[in-house]
């Protein structure tokens, strides 16, 4: 049996610790993803769904690639109930085996969890950046993130992510992490 490489739990708690600050006056401030607070809140909707089903593999074969969405009128209870949710399908251990699907995309099923990962950190500080809430993911979360991130191309990732902005060596974790993706770690809120 295939024992989970991490944990998404502190990952999602900080998640949700931002998701709880935000207010509805929040929703159209911009983000560090150059989307509107709303638009990202939605975003976090679907990906956590998306993820926990690649966690199960029920979606394989039907998963459908990322597209706008409207934010359910329901957000603030359901974004908590399906961080949960995939944490939960993410420490069973039968969801690490195999190849699985998630926004069209078919991959080995733990590079789907480092970009679940990768999702819940880089779009908490999307939010906590956008919203002047503070925001500290686990350092072990970072250090997983850095490893996956590091060989980004200078030129970033077109849909994913933007050209790499040089962040030094003795700069925090966070801050190198969030340069791997194209974000500037100084950015803030109008």
């Amino acid at each position: 049996m295939t024992t989970p490489a991490f944990d998404l739990e502190a990952a999602a708690a900080a998640v949700e610790t931002v998701v709880s600050g935000v207010t509805e006056a929040d929703f159209d401030r911009r983000t560090p993803s150059e989307i509107s607070v709303r638009d990202l809140l939605a975003h976090v909707l679907g990906f956590t769904e998306g993820f926990r089903q690649g966690a199960t593999k029920e979606a394989i074969g039907r998963s459908q690639p990322p597209g706008p969405a409207p934010l359910a009128p329901d957000w603030r209870e359901r974004i908590p109930a399906q961080l949960k949710a995939l944490v939960a399908a993410w420490r069973e251990p039968k969801a690490w085996v195999g190849d699985t699907e998630v926004g069209g995309v078919l991959a080995p099923a733990p590079q789907m969890a480092i970009f679940a990962l990768n999702e819940l950190v880089i779009h908490g500080w999307d939010l906590a950046r956008a919203t002047a809430q503070p925001y500290s993911p686990a350092q072990e979360d970072l250090a997983v993130l850095l490893g996956f991130l590091r060989d980004t191309p200078r030129e970033g990732i077109p849909g994913l992510f933007g050209p790499v902005i040089d962040i030094p060596a003795e700069a925090p974790l966070l801050d190198r992490v969030v340069g791997l993706t194209g974000r500037d770690p100084a950015w803030a809120a109008d």
